[in-house]
C-alpha cells in the first residue's frame, strides 16, 4: 500500500495523576501526533482539601497550620502571608526582632524550596547527582527549622503578632555555618547542571513564556522574572522590613538561554538562592534585641473590615484576602495561589513541543499541587 494512502490520527495520552514527572497528583491530557504534542490540558482537583472553606470555620490562630499544608515546600512563607493579612486589620505593634526573624525564616525556606526544584529538575532531564547534592544542603536548613520550631516540613512557626519562639545563639551558629559553605556548593551545582551542555540543549529555547503572555495569565515569581519582567513583591511592595535589606532581583537574560525559556527559569532560582543568602546574613547581623512577638491574646477578635496582603513566596505572588465581621473567625478567606496561575499557561507553552520537552517544561515551572488544589 502506498504511504500516501495511510490514515493517521492523534493519540490521546494521560500523563499522571500518578507520575514522577508531574510533581504531584496532576493529570495532563496530552494529544500527540507521534512524538509531537499538539495539546496538553491540565486536570486538577485530585488533592482538594477545602482549605479556604476551612479557614472560615476556624479561629485565626487555628488556621495557620493549614497554610503550611498548601505549599508544603514553603510553610514559613505561607504562615507569614496569612499572618500579615490578619495583622493588617488587627494592627498589632510587630517588634523589629520578630520582623527580622520572619525574613530569616522566609529566605531559608526559599533556599530549601529552590534546592528541591534544582534537584528534581535534574531528575526530570536525566541527571541524578544534582538531586543528591541538593538534599545534602536542604537537610541543613531542615535541621535549623527543626531546632527552631520542632518540625521539618509543616512548621506553624510564624504567628499573628510575630513568631512562636525566639531564636538563640545556637540557631545563629547553624545559619552562619550554612552560609559560609553554600557559596562553594553553588559552584558545584553550576558545574554539574547549570553550564552542562546536555542540560543546556534540553532547556534552551524550550517552553518560552513571552512577558506579555505571562502577565496576561497572572504568572509571577521566578517564572515571570525569567521572562524579563522585573517584578518582585519584596521590592515593589515591601513587607516585614524587606526594604531595609540590599539584594538584587534576578531577571531572565539572553545568552546561554532565551529569555522566558526553561533554562532561564532554572537560572533565576539559582541566582535567587545567592540573593537569599545576602538577605539572611544582613538580617542576622542586624538582628535587634527585644521581644519576638506582640502581645496578642489567644482567641482574639479582628476588627470588622477586609484585607488583602501578598508576599513573594518561592513560587511567586501568594496572597490572602480575608473579610472580618468583628468575630474570632473570618467570614471569607480567599487565596491567590501562584502555582495555579502558572499552571494555567501550560497549554500555551506545550503546543508543538516534543513529549520529552513537555517533561522539561513542567519541571521548570516548579508547581506544588497542594497549593493549586488547596
Amino acid at each position: 500500500m502506498p504511504v500516501k494512502d495511510l490514515e493517521t490520527q492523534d493519540m490521546l495520552l494521560n500523563m499522571g495523576p500518578q507520575h514522577p514527572s508531574t510533581h504531584g497528583v496532576l493529570r495532563l491530557m496530552v494529544r500527540t501526533d507521534g512524538e509531537l504534542v499538539s495539546e496538553a490540558t491540565p486536570v486538577i482537583g485530585y488533592l482538594h482539601r477545602c482549605a479556604e472553606k476551612i479557614g472560615e470555620s476556624l479561629r485565626y490562630e487555628q488556621y495557620i497550620p493549614y497554610t503550611d499544608r498548601m505549599d508544603y515546600l514553603s510553610g514559613m512563607s505561607d504562615n507569614l502571608a496569612f499572618a500579615l493579612a490578619v495583622e493588617k486589620l488587627l494592627k498589632p505593634e510587630i517588634p523589629e526582632r520578630a520582623k527580622h526573624i520572619r525574613v530569616i525564616m522566609a529566605e531559608l525556606n526559599r533556599i530549601a524550596s529552590h534546592l528541591l526544584a534544582f534537584g528534581t529538575y535534574g531528575l526530570d532531564v536525566g541527571a541524578f547527582t544534582p538531586f543528591l547534592y541538593a538534599f545534602r544542603e536542604r537537610e541543613m536548613i531542615l535541621n535549623m527549622f527543626e531546632y527552631a520550631s520542632g518540625a521539618r516540613l509543616t512548621y506553624n512557626y510564624v504567628r499573628v503578632g510575630g513568631v512562636w519562639k525566639d531564636i538563640d545563639k545556637k540557631f545563629a551558629e547553624m545559619v552562619y555555618n550554612f552560609l559560609n559553605i553554600f557559596d562553594e556548593r553553588l559552584k558545584d551545582y553550576n558545574e554539574l547542571l547549570t553550564y552542562n551542555q546536555i542540560f543546556i540543549t534540553r532547556t534552551k529555547g524550550i517552553g518560552v513564556i513571552p512577558a506579555d503572555l505571562g502577565i496576561a495569565w497572572g504568572v509571577s515569581g521566578p517564572n515571570l522574572r525569567a521572562s524579563g519582567v522585573d517584578w518582585d513583591v519584596r521590592k515593589a511592595e515591601p513587607y516585614s522590613g524587606y526594604d531595609k535589606f540590599q539584594f538584587d532581583v534576578a531577571v531572565g537574560k539572553e545568552g546561554i538561554g532565551v529569555v522566558g525559556d526553561c533554562w532561564n527559569r532554572y537560572w533565576v532560582r539559582i541566582e535567587e538562592m545567592v540573593q537569599s543568602c545576602r538577605i539572611i546574613r544582613q538580617a542576622l547581623d542586624g538582628l535587634p534585641p527585644g521581644k519576638f512577638s506582640a502581645d496578642v491574646k489567644r482567641g482574639f477578635k479582628v476588627p470588622k473590615g477586609e484585607a488583602y496582603t501578598a508576599i513573594e513566596n518561592p513560587r511567586g505572588e501568594l496572597g490572602f484576602y480575608i473579610i472580618s465581621e468583628g468575630a474570632d473567625t473570618p467570614v471569607r478567606v480567599k487565596i491567590r495561589a501562584p502555582s495555579f496561575c502558572t499552571l494555567s499557561v501550560l497549554p500555551e507553552m506545550a503546543r508543538g513541543v516534543l513529549i520529552a520537552d513537555l517533561v522539561a517544561i513542567l519541571g521548570s515551572i516548579d508547581i506544588v499541587l497542594g497549593e493549586i488544589d488547596r
